[in-house]
């Protein structure tokens, strides 16, 4: 019987610091944006932003960038039950207050 390895990659410190760069202008453009008053659209540019800095960590500092196919489908198909439940989410929320906007 043959032992499967998985090929190790090795991310260097020059892509991690860029990552890291990327999501503290995430984090500025987040605080920015709580300032900026955008009605109902607030809670869904908040969500992008968050999603796009999830997407980051997740694709590099978890290592699914270099992961096997069947890593990613996993990943994947839990990142879309996210975004099913607060599409859900935000359509309960915005039939709710239907006609005072």
């Amino acid at each position: 019987m043959q032992e499967e390895q998985a090929e190790h990659h090795i991310v260097s410190p020059k892509v991690y610091a860029l990552i890291f760069l990327a999501l503290m202008v995430g984090t500025a453009i987040t605080v920015a944006a709580a300032f900026v008053e955008m009605g109902p659209f607030n809670p869904i540019i908040a969500l992008g932003i968050a999603c796009t800095k999830a997407t980051l960590v997740i694709l590099y500092f978890m290592h699914i960038r270099y992961s096997s196919k069947v890593m990613k489908l996993t990943v994947l198909s839990g990142f879309f039950m996210f975004l099913v439940l607060v599409s859900m989410t935000l359509a309960d929320y915005m039939s709710r207050a239907w006609g005072l906007w």
